[in-house]
């Protein structure tokens, strides 16, 4: 199967949430579970990276309590974010995985490592940040205007996801092209209640404190810290903040890209993807 024609599914979980959620990939190894950024869904997912990673792994894509599919309410911070990501991984009888944290997702996937070290075996953290870090505390009006969109158009994610570079724009339209080939059971959108569920999230999260940084001391996983090189919604020294504070981290950090540099390199990066979890 692939994200273009994986048929969504839904499990209900002990706190009351019905997950939405699609599951394939190669059977028979431990299954990466992937947590979405900001107003992200389902079909936000990139199918050339996802199915990429799905050809060597399985695949476990889902939307968080209030997200697009799933019922529920929207938790208002990262830590009821892990909690909530814990909720749908034990509705699905699993004891062990591999966590993929994109963006905001990241920062859900650092509480989850954080509150069941045993579950995580390895950790990645795309475009994303530690808590308390540098220059999250809020957006400047530029990306608010973008990010916080009633109805985003394609315009928003080229600016938000990629350069301004010709050879960036263009990996965007892309990219574009890509999330928007499938057109049968597609996804819901996220609810404006449920993104601004988020972006209360995002703003405690990144609140300045360097003190938090000592809690990822507590992330003993091996973790692949990847971003572009000039990522203007989590600014890519969060990036060398986590690889430096980690235990056990690697860094890589691609050109000419920004927050979305996974989808400007799609299939680059889940060949690094694939030979991490792998070793």
């Amino acid at each position: 199967m692939s994200q273009y024609t994986t048929p969504t599914l839904t499990i209900d979980a002990p706190n009351g949430t019905s997950y939405a959620y699609r599951r394939f990939g190669r059977q028979g190894g431990v299954p990466v579970v992937f947590m979405q950024h900001f107003r992200g869904n389902l079909d936000g997912w990139d199918p050339a990276l996802v199915d990429d990673i799905a050809a060597e792994r399985e695949v476990i894509l889902f939307d968080a309590s209030g997200i697009a599919g799933s019922t529920g309410v929207t938790p208002r911070t990262f830590r009821e974010f892990g909690r909530d990501a814990l909720a749908f991984i034990d509705a699905l009888g699993l004891d062990l995985i591999d966590l993929f944290g994109f963006s905001i997702g990241g920062f859900g996937a650092q509480e989850a490592a954080l509150l069941r070290p045993h579950l995580v075996r390895r950790l990645i953290l795309a475009g994303t940040g530690p808590q308390g870090g540098r220059d999250m505390h809020g957006w400047n009006d530029t990306i608010r205007g973008h990010a916080y969109r009633e109805a985003q158009d394609a315009e928003d994610a080229i600016y938000l996801f990629f350069t301004g570079s010709d050879r960036s724009r263009a990996r965007g339209a892309e990219f574009l092209g890509r999330v928007y080939t499938r057109t049968e059971g597609r996804d819901a959108e996220v609810s404006r209640a449920a993104w601004e569920a988020q972006a209360e999230a995002i703003l405690d999260w990144g609140i300045p404190d360097t003190s938090k940084l000592a809690r990822l001391s507590g992330i003993t996983a091996p973790t692949l810290v990847a971003n572009g090189d000039n990522d203007i919604m989590v600014p890519t020294v969060n990036s060398f903040l986590l690889a430096g504070h980690l235990p056990d981290a690697r860094l890589v950090i691609y050109p000419d890209a920004n927050h979305g540099f996974l989808f400007e390199f799609p299939h680059e990066f889940a060949s690094e993807v694939n030979a991490f979890l792998a070793d």
